[in-house]
């Protein structure tokens, strides 16, 4: 009889106040923060695609260190490989968005490109994540940035900066006339680069600690000296 009674008492109960108390336990949960569990993804994802490559690297880990599930992975960023072109379009946009705050063309032209040359060489040495991603996509050939929409238009306000300093530079008769602003950049982070990428073996072959404070000071002093004394026009002394 009991049993009977609580039964007619919930069928009593109107279907909208049912529907109001499931709609109050849903309003309870916090909603997912998007951006947020993203940022956590990407940030996990850089972290194991430097440390294992694109082919040693795991779902689960990253999953795991970004505190998701795989099943969000999946549905924000498809399947690893779009994941890795990602993480690749977020790297080049952090350090294009830096020299952006450089603002180099306010800068005298021979200040400008010693500032871009100590940024590019700063910027390699806290971020070496940086370079072994590079190394990854280019042991792939480069074929997830070909896949990306935005990958060249992310270098073009790079480009045009530099453009505009190097056309200053020769008007002033300070630089030579002709320089490919796209040949300098490759230049300038090559430099850099192939240095520290290389540091261990360059280390060991020469017989000299090529990542002491004082090193890495020389290099870049000798990194500096070698781009300005090129963009000197000839019989012009190169700013130092």
């Amino acid at each position: 009889m009991r049993v009977s009674n609580h039964l007619v008492n919930i069928a009593a109960v109107p279907r909208q106040a049912l529907l109001a108390r499931r709609s109050a336990k849903t309003r309870a949960v916090p909603t997912r923060d998007a951006a947020r569990t993203q940022a956590a993804i990407l940030g996990a994802a850089t972290e194991e695609f430097a440390k294992y490559g694109l082919g040693g690297a795991r779902v689960d880990r990253i999953a795991t260190r970004a505190r998701a599930n795989k099943r969000m992975l999946y549905y924000y960023f498809g399947d690893k490989e779009s994941l890795f072109l990602a993480v690749l379009e977020r790297a080049y946009e952090h350090i294009r968005s830096k020299e952006q705050t450089l603002r180099l063309t306010d800068l005298p032209p021979a200040e400008g490109v010693a500032k871009l040359v100590a940024f590019t060489w700063s910027y390699f040495l806290k971020h070496p994540e940086f370079m072994t991603l590079l190394n990854s996509e280019n042991l792939h050939e480069a074929r997830h940035l070909k896949r990306s929409a935005k990958i060249r238009a992310m270098h073009s306000p790079l480009i045009a900066t530099l453009s505009e300093v190097l056309e200053r530079g020769a008007r002033s008769g300070h630089f030579r006339d002709g320089v490919d602003p796209v040949q300098l950049y490759v230049s300038i982070a090559a430099l850099g680069y192939f240095y520290l990428s290389n540091k261990h073996t360059l280390s060991t072959i020469f017989g000299r600690d090529l990542v002491s404070p004082r090193a890495k000071a020389a290099r870049l002093a000798h990194i500096q000296s070698l781009v300005q004394g090129y963009l000197a026009r000839p019989g012009r002394r190169a700013v130092s």
